[in-house]
């Protein structure tokens, strides 16, 4: 790879967080209470009130190299210093070297993006859209709860791909995964093996659940 260029390279105040990824487009609510973090907030809150933010493995320790970079859309300051937070995920990022580490990671990150698609992959969005509707419907069918999903999701394949990606809860692994994959129709391809094989097994249990009495 080639040194990137310096339009797309930026210094990006980093906070890890243990099993969650962020998508471009997704809200992420904070709690900040931990010293650091809250000198790196007021800090940003001072300048573009971007920061970026990166999967740490609970387990091991590792923290991911790509992420998604936050911008703040509100806050509010509680009287012993803590903040809460409501975030927005923004362009997804690699982080190239660390800068600083003391009082809060710093890093030097290149963004990244998608590359253009070759093919038309609304077809592909739909069949994805598609199976997430069938996963919701046997899922409430089996929890006898409505589960429902807003009236606007995104329609763009792009746009799409991230919002599905971020509603894989519990499967760290898997959306850090989709994260960092720069083909949106290798993106939605995989979405769509995910929510595949999660129809079939909600049927099987569907159709067990029918057959008793």
């Amino acid at each position: 790879m080639g040194s990137p260029s310096s339009i797309a390279v930026r210094e990006l105040p980093l906070f890890p967080l243990n099993d969650l990824v962020l998508f471009p487009g997704q809200p992420l609510p904070l709690h900040i209470f931990e010293y650091r973090y809250r000198i790196m907030m007021n800090t940003i809150l001072e300048t573009d009130r971007r920061f970026g933010v990166l999967m740490s493995d609970e387990q091991s320790g590792e923290i991911a190299t790509i992420g998604c970079c936050a911008e703040v859309l509100r806050y509010q300051r509680l009287p012993d210093g803590r903040l809460k937070m409501l975030t927005l995920g923004q362009q997804r990022f690699r982080l190239l070297e660390y800068v600083r580490e003391k009082p809060y990671r710093v890093g030097l990150v290149e963004w990244i993006q998608d590359d253009p698609p070759s093919d038309d992959l609304y077809g592909l969005a739909g069949e994805v859209e598609t199976l997430l509707k069938d996963v919701v419907r046997l899922s409430a069918k089996l929890s006898d709860r409505e589960i429902e999903l807003p009236d606007e999701i995104p329609t763009l394949p792009t746009e799409l791909s991230y919002w599905v990606a971020a509603k894989l809860y519990g499967v760290a692994a898997e959306q850090q995964a989709l994260l960092e994959m720069q083909d949106t129709a290798v993106r939605l391809q995989r979405e769509a093996e995910i929510l595949s094989s999660t129809r079939n097994h909600l049927a099987a249990r569907t159709a067990l659940k029918d057959a008793l009495p």
